[in-house]
């Protein structure tokens, strides 16, 4: 339950159009819901803003059409099922369809998707996903999705890498005009303190696991990033789409 759902919940309640009785009945499944293999938070929405997403891996196609279901019973934000294989997908789609279903949308990320159902409303806030090479638009793929489906409408700038930056700067003007800007790169990762140098806005840094010998599957452009002079660029882990995304929508308004 996200707050405009508890605040419609509690005036339908001053009004008489929802009686006391009901009114627990749904507030009963606050904080979480058990299902026994999961205990599903409905109450994160209200503590951070953000509500619970749906990591596919490790989990069979029942467990996450369940939880897609459950999610849909119990909340009215929008609900993300990341990193699904295309059984978890077939299986949460069928399931959500019968319960709810509003749209969904899948970006594929490699052999993956991020699945949308219900996004949020869309919110201001001009974000650019910018990518140092081809190879990094699973994870670019994976943050758009995100931010989408929490209603923010992200632009993509591929293929910028420093290898070759007179095309980073061929965009500058929409750098300068972006609000919050992920930086995805692998290899050394330098793309990160680039951008963090040419713009005002807070730049969150994602390494991806792009790279030859030397870039140790991310960690060498992950160790660059953190260390990075361009001061106040904030860093998520090694493929972390989604949790760059997540960042962004906790730090504009």
């Amino acid at each position: 339950m996200d707050r405009p759902a508890l605040e419609r919940l509690l005036a339908d309640v001053a009004a008489g159009t929802c009686s006391v009785q009901d009114a627990v009945g749904q507030l009963r499944r606050l904080p979480f819901a058990d299902l026994g293999f999961a205990r599903i938070d409905h109450h994160r929405h209200l503590r951070q803003g953000i509500p619970e997403a749906i990591y596919g891996p490790g989990k069979t196609p029942e467990q996450c059409a369940s939880i897609v279901v459950e999610l849909l019973k119990g909340s009215t934000g929008p609900i993300l099922l990341t990193r699904a294989e295309r059984a978890q997908v077939e299986a949460a789609v069928a399931a959500a369809t019968g319960a709810g279903f509003d749209e969904h949308r899948a970006t594929t990320t490699g052999q993956l998707s991020t699945v949308t159902w219900r996004p949020a409303p869309a919110r201001p806030g001009r974000i650019l996903v910018v990518t140092a090479g081809t190879a990094d638009l699973p994870v670019a793929e994976e943050c758009h999705a995100t931010l989408t489906a929490l209603g923010f409408s992200p632009s993509l700038l591929c293929d910028c890498g420093v290898a070759g930056v007179h095309r980073l700067l061929a965009s500058l003007d929409e750098i300068h005009d972006a609000d919050a800007i992920v930086v995805v790169a692998g290899m050394e990762g330098a793309l990160a303190s680039l951008v963090g140098g040419i713009t005002s806005a807070p730049v969150v840094a994602v390494p991806t696991s792009v790279g030859y010998g030397a870039s140790f599957e991310g960690l060498t452009a992950l160790l660059a990033m953190l260390a990075s002079c361009a001061a106040g660029i904030a860093v998520v882990g090694i493929d972390n789409g989604f949790g760059a995304a997540c960042a962004v929508a906790r730090m504009l308004p």
